[in-house]
């Protein structure tokens, strides 16, 4: 039986009169005559093998992370991804875009989403995760419309200064239609006391960073009770490799917890496709956005999956829907959980050791460089360079000897004058340090 049947030329001929017009051509009446079919100037056929010796030719002209020591991170890292998160996400069954509504052909996928979820939980601390949202900083902006519908009659969002700048700007993009004052960001070198010092009777969340945008690790011990003894709740964003050394969301009572998961077996690629983590209390599951699985058994007794505790308006009726972001790719979420997976609790806090380990000593080698000065207190992986000259011009020197250096902070934080953001994972060895380093103090 076909699968494609095309319309007849009596049914072509109907739609054209029913939208007014003589031809097909017609439709196309309003573009310039010379741009509608232009001449292609495309090099001569050429066969397969012919084809693919150019490709590659064209290819190992491109830079990578394995020709590159990569030092540049900002909310994208350079960090290793096992080959068998590739090969599993290379099986047919996991390639679909589809949200697997009829449980009786979707268990595998729902399994996936389940042992994500499970995952996440006992990654964070935190009582439900759902599966999940386009990347951190969309997860960040759930946090606050979560906040929002539950905290009622409350129209304000503090967010700290430590809060990456580009997940405050989507903050402030997905709020703008609503009457929602969004505040505590604004101050240039503002802690986390100057924030909570903002939350009042009229606040309904107040979002925090750690380790920050800056890469400075906070206490947040106690910061919960005293957010939600003025009634408001507290989203904690992290960092999911630093959870395998530093206390998690669920440790310091958030309310809400998200992340960027691209760390989790992801890898860089060229900015996308990412993963937004978002966790809850359990207390809040009716009001999270998002797809949700659960465990439950079919009418035989057999241990089943479904998505479950959300409305199908979700997807089919956006004025009804808590959030016009129904999911992200379920791709992503299975790269995490295989990722997870593989390395298990002590691999886990191996990678976050390295991460720790190899920062502190890049740190203190640069530091002991004339004219340059390490910024900050205790960091993770990320740790703030002040330079003795503009970092674009030593960007342009590392780049010469195949070094991606650190983040620009001109334009996000410029009282910090000539600075940048220097990032150093497991995948940055003792010699590639050293070798940053060497360059920093010839270009000094």
């Amino acid at each position: 039986m076909s699968h494609y049947i095309s319309i007849t030329e009596a049914e072509r001929a109907e739609m054209l009169k029913a939208i007014g017009v003589a031809s097909t051509a017609d439709l196309f009446a309003d573009v310039p005559a010379d741009k509608r079919f232009p001449r292609l100037e495309l090099p001569a056929p050429l066969s397969e093998p012919e084809l693919v010796r150019e490709l590659q030719a064209l290819a190992s002209q491109n830079a990578n992370a394995q020709s590159h020591s990569i030092f540049l991170g900002a909310g994208a890292y350079n960090h290793f991804v096992p080959a068998a998160v590739d090969q599993i996400l290379r099986r047919g069954e996991f390639y679909t875009a589809y949200t697997p509504y009829q449980p009786e052909i979707s268990q595998g996928t729902l399994q996936a989403i389940f042992e994500y979820q499970s995952l996440i939980c006992s990654l964070t601390g935190m009582e439900i995760a759902n599966a999940s949202h386009y990347d951190g900083a969309t997860a960040i902006a759930e946090a606050a419309i979560m906040a929002l519908n539950l905290v009622r009659n409350r129209r304000k969002i503090v967010v700290a200064r430590g809060v990456h700048p580009q997940y405050r700007a989507v903050l402030r993009t997905y709020l703008q239609a609503l009457d929602v004052t969004i505040t505590g960001d604004e101050t240039p070198g503002a802690t986390l006391e100057d924030a909570l010092a903002l939350v009042d009777e009229q606040t309904a969340l107040l979002i925090v960073q750690s380790p920050d945008f800056l890469g400075r690790l906070h206490d947040l011990r106690g910061l919960a009770e005293r957010v939600q003894a003025r009634g408001a709740l507290l989203a904690v964003h992290f960092d999911p490799i630093a959870l395998g050394l530093f206390q998690t969301p669920g440790e310091v009572g958030a309310d809400i917890a998200t992340a960027e998961g691209q760390p989790l077996g992801l890898g860089l690629g060229f900015g996308g496709p990412y993963l937004g983590i978002f966790t809850a209390r359990q207390k809040h599951v009716h009001k999270i956005a998002g797809r949700l699985v659960g465990a439950t058994k079919d009418v035989e007794g057999r241990l089943a999956y479904v998505l479950t505790l959300r409305a199908r308006e979700q997807d089919i009726r956006r004025e009804r829907a808590t959030s016009n972001i129904c999911t992200n790719q379920g791709l992503m979420a299975l790269a995490a959980t295989v990722y997870m997976s593989l390395m298990g609790k002590q691999g886990m806090r191996r990678v976050a050791e390295l991460c720790y380990q190899r920062a502190h000593y890049a740190a203190a080698q640069i530091a002991a460089l004339p004219g340059y000065a390490v910024h900050g207190g205790p960091f993770f992986k990320e740790f703030v360079v002040r330079c003795p000259r503009p970092v674009a011009e030593i960007n342009a020197a590392l780049r010469e000897q195949r070094i991606v250096g650190g983040y620009d902070l001109g334009a996000d934080e410029p009282e910090l004058g000539n600075a940048m953001l220097l990032a150093v994972t497991e995948m940055n060895s003792r010699a590639e340090i050293d070798r940053l380093v060497d360059v920093l103090r010839s270009v000094a």
